[in-house]
């Protein structure tokens, strides 16, 4: 068989799953899929009108492409519509049940059929989730036919060359939403790395790891795995036209780019809202979130005069798989004397805790007059030690990890290689790693990404335990920080 044979074959299989994909969900109503998993579709079957056919059938965003159209009613005004999708994760409570889309259609334009019930129309495709959409005609909100255009996905790293331990940016666009399209992994001098989601970013995607290594040219591999790790013969696969990435960065010679102090990469602090006016007892913390130790005013309003008020700090005991469970308990922040006005302030440090949200109750004589919350966000201490010969074991320090299964575990990737993971729910927010440094002499990077412990992911797709680069701007449930280390081997 030759290659101009298979890859049309390729190209029929990937017609017909085209095709496939395009017939699982009903156009005009949006798809929506809950997070037990059961898809709520229209059940009227779609009644084509006319012919309708794009020039071209596939391109970029930022693509301009004509709309032709033949066989339509002549006194009829058309709507074009480019279908498009927004993405949420899925994350109830502590829970974590995955992610799902929504679709949205997106008017393009108006037309007229001629006399001859055809007409042609232009529009450039705009940016947002990659792979097949519908471009879909309507009139008075009924569709009446549709036609596929393919948006290619796009990857590009930055700088290319720079010394180890520089900031390496990856940045992909025209990310699918379906789950052979949606999980994407990197591959750093064929080591696995970790994965790209772009969920929330509607298809786009940004990560920065380090560049390690030795001098010389380094491979970066950007390729799909919708079940934790690289689908390495995509060519061979059902959906065989699916890209695969490779990039090559330069490590040269000079001084390293090391990160920043260990302390200064937890997130800051978001300022406390006031609340005053209201109406009725309030209290609120400033700030709201921050690492273990910040300095916690709670205030109050309207509250009873001269009252002397207790302030209560709830947080979450046990573990997932003690088999014992968890539970809430509370612990004394201190007491404090409400004024004649009704306010008060009254200053705290963040305890040693789980990360995560934590209740502030204020309570007079054993009754809850108000509440609020403080979110505990995850902080690091410096590497220790930070230089020695291969072998030397380093200690990795962390407060505030959280207990959700979106919040519980770090994982732990050396030199842009995935080692494991550690979790801070049975050690109450406490995570020590002892991590022995390997290699030859000079600088080791050692970062900690936020990953999902565990859950329910309805798109079938498999993320777990493993480091999501792009947790800054697309991780379900909390904000967190990742963490860069530095370790010179000696020798």
């Amino acid at each position: 068989m030759s290659r101009d044979t298979v890859h049309l074959e390729s190209k029929l299989v990937r017609l017909g799953l085209v095709l496939l994909m395009a017939a699982s969900y009903t156009v005009v109503s949006s798809h929506v899929q809950s997070a037990k998993g059961e898809e709520r579709r229209s059940s009227s079957a779609l009644s084509y009108v006319g012919k309708l056919w794009l020039t071209p059938r596939q391109g970029d965003p930022g693509t301009l492409v004509k709309v032709h159209g033949s066989g339509f009613h002549t006194d009829a005004e058309l709507e074009i519509l480019w279908q498009k999708f927004k993405g949420s994760w899925k994350v109830e409570g502590a829970e974590f049940y995955g992610r799902e889309y929504t679709q949205e259609l997106g008017p393009i334009r108006k037309v007229r059929p001629d006399q001859a019930g055809a007409f042609e129309a232009e529009f450039i495709v705009p940016e947002g989730f990659g792979f097949v959409h519908d471009v879909i005609v309507a009139e008075d909100g009924k569709t009446l036919n549709k036609a596929a255009f393919e948006v290619g996905m796009q990857a590009a790293i930055f700088p290319r060359s720079g010394p180890v331990g520089t900031p390496i940016t990856l940045e992909l666009k025209g990310v699918g939403w379906r789950p052979l399209e949606n999980s994407w992994v990197l591959l750093y001098d064929n080591k696995f790395t970790g994965w790209l989601s772009a969920v929330t970013t509607r298809g786009a995607a940004r990560a920065v790891i380090p560049a390690t290594g030795v001098p010389g040219k380094h491979i970066l591999r950007i390729l799909h795995g919708a079940f934790t790790f690289p689908y390495m013969n995509m060519q061979q696969s059902p959906q065989p036209d699916r890209p695969t990435f490779a990039f090559e960065f330069t490590v040269t010679e000079g001084p390293p780019i090391l990160p920043p102090p260990a302390q200064s990469q937890a997130l800051p602090g978001e300022p406390g809202i006031p609340r005053v006016g209201e109406g009725g007892p309030l209290i609120w913390a400033d700030p709201r979130s921050g690492p273990v130790g910040t300095l916690v005013t709670v205030h109050g309003s309207d509250l009873p005069s001269d009252a002397l008020m207790d302030l209560a700090w709830y947080r979450v005991v046990g573990s997932r798989v003690s088999g014992q469970g968890w539970s809430e308990e509370s612990s004394s922040a201190g007491s404090v004397k409400v004024e004649k006005d009704g306010t008060f302030q009254f200053s705290f440090h963040a305890p040693d805790d789980l990360g995560g949200q934590h209740r502030i109750e204020a309570q007079i004589e054993g009754e809850v007059v108000a509440e609020t919350e403080f979110f505990l966000t995850p902080s690091a201490f410096s590497i220790e030690p930070a230089s020695g010969p291969a072998g030397t074991t380093a200690t990795i320090h962390l407060k505030g990890v959280g207990w959700s299964e979106t919040a519980n575990i770090y994982t732990v990737v050396y030199d842009n290689a995935y080692v494991g993971y550690a979790c801070g729910f049975n050690s109450q927010g406490d995570v020590t790693v002892y991590l022995p440094m390997a290699g030859g002499p000079g600088w080791h990077f050692i970062d900690l990404y936020p990953a999902i412990y565990k859950g329910e992911d309805i798109r079938r797709v498999n993320n777990f335990r493993i480091p999501q680069l792009t947790y800054a701007e697309d991780h379900p449930g909390e904000r967190l920080p990742a963490f860069r280390f530095a370790f010179e081997v000696t020798g």
